[in-house]
């Protein structure tokens, strides 16, 4: 079959883009991709055919720049440019550059990023096209104090800031009362500015112990449109996510057949093509409303493609160059539950504060249902200039509870070494009573950060060693027969290590 590319550029790095790059060979298109100064050495470059180095490595000098992409694609003979998540890929201006240049952008047209990079823009089209949206302004706020304040009260408290060109918690402030209201609009506004080039805001009434459920769509260039389920994305720290699961324990057939025909009408008002998220806020009376739109692959794709059984990154190839979907709402069905947990660079003891450095030693989970996205490689660094995310753990299992068991043994067989992580966290957070019984909600962490931060019970710590004895017991088994002393990297000696690691982590 020939392929829909011969070459494709992955305008990315870390594991999107090594993720990206399996995929297009599988489709027998050669993966190229470009990489800043600092990441001359990193995996996702190891993984593709050809690279081209764009600059130093502040992202603001080599994967935002638009113009350097571009020559890299063109020096490297690309034909069509996959953006991955962050980075370009929400930037119209990109979309529209590549059209220009004709090499296929891997992603939605640049009108309809435009009509839903705009938070205000997108929440006042999903208003005309019939979606709920949260009470707010229909626009960024502006006015003296006093004007402001009125909105405010007439929206009514509590409230949360949004940054207009906002993403990943930045610019996002919950306000509770009058008192803090300009204050917290101040600081607002200087962090999106800082952030985004763009200090507008708009306010928004916050929902009490809303769940976060997001709609993956996906639309062809032909007017056609499905969706693949929800994902619930509850569990976040700092506004950003760190556990998401498929399906969500709450949401019945017919909510989830409202929302997702609600999702899918929304896209195609705005021409969409490819794959979307359409997200919204549910609260506990199964109320939904819209909150933004990701024109993008999203970072927990991996779980609608574990209970789907898609090729979310095939399918968006397949709809850039210009193919139908294919099929139809009534052929799309899930089976099982997929959670998927974010392993970060970072110390959750210091208020989840990144961890860079080098890697030490990097092992990996494996076994049945487990799916492991890794941007890294042991002995590597993880630099400070990007973000901290090493890995994500996808497990899938006939039933919620056995997923959420297999994705703990997961996190028990996974070893970083030389840097912090959040591993032990995202244990504590699976194992903890109410997220058993999916009582989950945006503000989980905050409510129980006192049991999250409670030292590992003896039976847990065994658990954990256990694992570390086994992880011998499989090195001695694949290490070959001889008569010489135990080396530094030895199964006896590195199960040594491990239970160190371990004790150190629940002192």
């Amino acid at each position: 079959m020939t392929p829909l590319f011969k070459r494709v550029l992955i305008a990315n790095r870390g594991e999107i883009a090594v993720r990206i790059a399996h995929t297009l060979r599988e489709m027998g298109i050669s993966p190229v991709t470009v990489h800043s100064d600092a990441d001359a050495q990193a995996l996702h470059v190891r993984v593709c055919d050809a690279a081209v180095d764009i600059g130093p490595a502040p992202s603001r000098e080599s994967y935002l720049v638009i113009e350097k992409i571009l020559a890299a694609a063109k020096t490297l003979g690309a034909e069509a440019i996959h953006p991955g998540y962050g980075f370009l890929s929400e930037k119209a201006e990109f979309s529209a550059a590549c059209k220009k240049a004709g090499i296929a952008f891997i992603g939605p047209p640049a009108e309809a990023i435009e009509s839903m990079g705009s938070k205000t823009g997108g929440r006042a089209r999903m208003k005309a096209a019939g979606v709920p949206i949260t009470p707010g302004t229909d626009g960024p706020v502006s006015g003296s104090d006093e004007e402001i304040s009125k909105i405010a009260d007439r929206i009514g408290y509590p409230i949360m800031l949004k940054a207009v060109s906002g993403g990943g918690g930045k610019g996002m402030r919950l306000v509770r009362t009058q008192d803090d209201l300009l204050s917290s609009l101040r600081m607002a506004k200087s962090e999106a500015k800082n952030a985004f080039g763009d200090d507008s805001v708009y306010l928004e009434r916050f929902i009490e112990t809303p769940r976060h459920v997001e709609i993956q769509v996906f639309c062809d260039a032909h007017g056609n449109g499905v969706y693949f389920g929800e994902r619930d994305c509850s569990i976040q720290r700092r506004n950003q996510k760190i556990i998401e699961e498929s399906p969500s324990s709450v949401v019945t057939t017919e909510l989830r057949k409202q929302m997702g025909e609600v999702a899918v009408k929304g896209a195609l008002s705005v021409g969409y093509v490819g794959a979307g998220t359409m997200e919204f806020l549910l609260d506990p009376k199964g109320n939904f409303y819209f909150m933004e739109m990701n024109t993008r692959l999203q970072v927990e794709h991996a779980v609608t493609e574990a209970v789907f059984g898609v090729d979310l990154v095939r399918e968006q190839v397949r709809i850039a160059a210009g193919e139908k979907l294919g099929y139809d709402q009534s052929q799309i069905s899930s089976r099982g539950h997929a959670v998927e947990v974010r392993v970060y660079a970072e110390d959750p003891a210091q208020g989840f504060i990144p961890s860079p450095g080098m890697i030490g030693e990097l092992q990996m989970p494996l076994g049945p249902g487990v799916r492991v996205d890794v941007g890294v490689s042991a002995h590597a660094e993880v630099p400070i200039f990007y973000d901290p995310m090493i890995a994500k753990i996808t497990c899938w299992a006939q039933t919620r509870e056995q997923a959420i068991s297999r994705t703990r043994r997961a996190l028990r067989d996974t070893v970083v070494e030389g840097i912090k992580t959040n591993i032990v966290f995202l244990d504590a957070l699976l194992a903890h009573p109410a997220f058993a019984k999916g009582d989950v909600h945006t503000g989980f962490i905050d409510l129980h950060r006192k049991d999250l931060d409670a030292p590992v019970t003896g039976t847990e710590l065994e658990r954990m060693l256990l694992s570390a004895v086994m992880h011998r017991h499989l090195d001695l088994q694949s290490a070959p027969t001889t008569n010489a002393t135990p080396s530094e990297g030895s199964g006896w000696l590195r199960a040594g290590r491990h239970a160190g690691l371990l004790r150190e982590s629940f002192r």
